[in-house]
């Protein structure tokens, strides 16, 4: 915002023509006249609504203080365009000039309002002393904030058999059961790991992920490898979502951050943000799926009948994180989040629900063997009404888990559970999590009706079986963490992009080689050939590099036999016949979701990716 202030004797305006941008204003208040009056010539910039709330306090704290310098009780708020080449739009700086109107007017000054968007004649008479004409650049941009801690809760351990133990982060070992529970240990540990991760030379040495130099941090390239993984693990998001009977939506990545609602929700984030700055507006490009969605549920005509009802969003995200925490997968500033929101009419309904979800997504961990701790976190008064149910989802999980006790509700949320991922290093990742939201359904204005005919409020569940990027990170951590146990390092069968390798021992064996990838592709199995002029140990060596779960070599034998002679990884040598081997890829991978091959089937023709 610009600001140019003169004390006057007097000001007189008159209004004299709309512009397509002029706000209504009644007939008899298009002119007027003040005198010992500062007037404020006012121009609202673009960017200005970003942050409006903090540009009213600024503006406001300038006019004040200047008034009380001069003992002036009057001034007028004049929009003059003219300051500033680059305005905001009509729509956010009549809404700022009104709000720093009000604000003016709680300071005790008598304000003038002058019409925005006019044609207008004025005159006044400037006073020419030192302090009449003064001129003020307000910037939108927030204050940083005062990064005090937020108030921990009580930390506790709590076990399937209903004991209950305090816990001393500062001494763990004081918690009996946190020492019967090393995965708990962990999870409080976690964050004093050292080293490089992993996953970061694992994900280009796979060729599955890549940093993009041309792009910002924490935005990656997907090789082809990796945009199959990532793929299948979007499949299998999308998959849990259709078992709960999810209605699937798309909405837009970029919003109006004048919107009220969104402008809101915004200025929690201060700076985490990524805007897209356009002449006379900003958008925004959304770091959660709930905008738009909330969006949609607020004109959505609901009934008691249709809930629980629940939405899935596949949601490209983005948030601006500190450079120095992005760290690969783990965190990005670009990332993929599979949401899923449950409208429900009341508390019972949304416990229910609450159960349901944390089934669901328990699935994953222990269908693909992560190992991971259950962590919870609950405002105290909900948690004294409600622990049975908090027990009863440590029972189902049948191990203890770690639940902070919150003394008020500081958040949309009075519970939320979260799986952490526990990597081999002592650190670890939040991916799966539903949360409890008792606030935002009236905030945001998604109603339903009740039996009665009644408009209410949904109790909302906010779920996820979190970020694709960082599940891959999870996988490959997993992966280490395998081969330092002194296991063999691998992917889930599903997710491997080449489940079968075969390798001919000469020419004359390259066409069995092709015909068996082809009838295994047929049966829903990703095969591929290297037909490459190595050796075949050469060959066998790099299949085993990129972690090939089924090596089958083929030679003269194997053309008389008709069988195949395939090495497993992680369990020795054995025969197989086409539709054997078929049969056990399928039984291993049954439940997950299947995509073909997304590089050349014979190795020969496929480009490398990183050398």
């Amino acid at each position: 915002m610009r600001l140019l202030l003169i004390h006057a004797d007097f000001l007189e305006f008159r209004a004299l023509q709309p512009t397509p941008a002029a706000e209504e204003v009644e007939e008899g208040r298009r002119e007027g006249r003040a005198e010992e009056v500062l007037v404020a010539f006012t121009a609202v910039e673009e960017g200005d609504g970003e942050n409006a709330e903090a540009v009213i306090s600024r503006a406001s704290g300038e006019i004040l203080d200047l008034c009380g310098k001069l003992g002036v009780r009057r001034v007028a708020v004049y929009p003059y365009a003219h300051l500033s080449p680059s305005l905001s739009s009509p729509d956010v700086a009549v809404g700022i000039l009104r709000g720093l109107r009000e604000r003016l007017s709680e300071g005790g000054l008598e304000v003038l309002h002058v019409p925005f968007g006019w044609y207008k004649a004025f005159t006044l008479r400037c006073k020419g002393h030192p302090l009449s004409e003064l001129s003020r650049t307000i910037s939108a941009e927030p204050a940083a904030p005062a990064q005090a801690e937020e108030e921990g809760g009580e930390l506790r351990v709590l076990s399937p058999d209903g004991r209950e133990e305090g816990v001393d982060p500062d001494d763990p070992s004081s918690c009996p059961l946190l020492a019967e529970n090393p995965h708990l240990r962990h999870y409080l540990l976690s964050g004093k790991e050292g080293g490089e991760p992993a996953h970061l030379s694992l994900m280009r040495r796979l060729e599955l992920v890549d940093y993009e130099p041309a792009s910002d941090v924490g935005h990656f390239r997907f090789y082809p490898k990796g945009e199959l993984l990532k793929s299948l693990l979007e499949d299998y998001a999308a998959q849990l979502a259709r078992q709960v009977g999810a209605l699937f939506i798309q909405t837009p990545l970029l919003y109006r951050l004048e919107e009220r609602d969104i402008g809101a929700q915004a200025a929690k984030f201060l700076t985490r943000d990524y805007r897209v700055r356009l002449p006379g507006k900003t958008l925004l490009l959304r770091f959660a799926g709930d905008f738009g969605l909330f969006r949609m549920m607020k004109e959505a005509q609901l009934s008691y009948r249709q809930l629980p009802l629940r939405v899935f969003e596949l949601s490209p995200s983005f948030r601006l994180e500190q450079s120095g925490e992005c760290v690969g997968l783990k965190r990005l500033r670009s990332f993929t989040m599979p949401d899923l929101h449950c409208f429900c009419a009341d508390l019972p309904q949304a416990l229910e629900e609450y159960r349901r979800l944390f089934r669901l997504f328990l699935e994953p961990f222990r269908r693909m063997e992560l190992p991971y701790a259950l962590v919870l976190r609950v405002v105290e008064e909900f948690y004294r009404e409600h622990r049975d149910f908090v027990l009863e989802l440590v029972r189902e999980e049948g191990r203890a888990a770690l639940v902070e006790i919150l003394p008020e509700r500081k958040h949309y949320w009075v519970m939320k559970h979260e799986l952490q991922f526990l990597d081999p290093q002592g650190g670890g990742a939040q991916l799966s999590t539903v949360q409890l939201d008792l606030e935002d359904s009236e905030r945001y204005g998604i109603l339903y009706t009740d039996a009665e005919g009644r408009r209410r409020g949904c109790v909302i569940l906010h779920s996820s079986m979190g970020s694709i990027e960082r599940w891959i990170y999870a996988l490959l951590e997993n992966a280490e963490g395998r081969r330092r146990e002194g296991k063999v390092p691998s992917l889930p069968l599903w997710l491997s992009p080449t489940q079968v390798r075969l390798v001919p021992v000469g020419e004359r064996h390259l066409g069995r080689c092709l015909g068996e990838a082809e009838a295994l592709e047929a049966r829903g199995v990703r095969a591929d050939v290297d037909d490459r002029d190595w050796t075949v140990a050469r060959k066998i060596r790099e299949a085993e590099r990129e972690w090939i779960p089924y090596i089958a070599v083929v030679g003269d034998r194997e053309l008389e036999s008709g069988k195949l002679s395939v090495r497993v990884r992680g369990s020795g040598t054995r025969e197989y016949g086409t539709e054997e081997l078929a049969e056990e890829v399928r039984r291993r991978c049954e439940g997950f979701p299947h995509r073909p091959l997304s590089l050349p089937k014979r190795l020969s023709l496929r480009p490398l990716f990183v050398g």
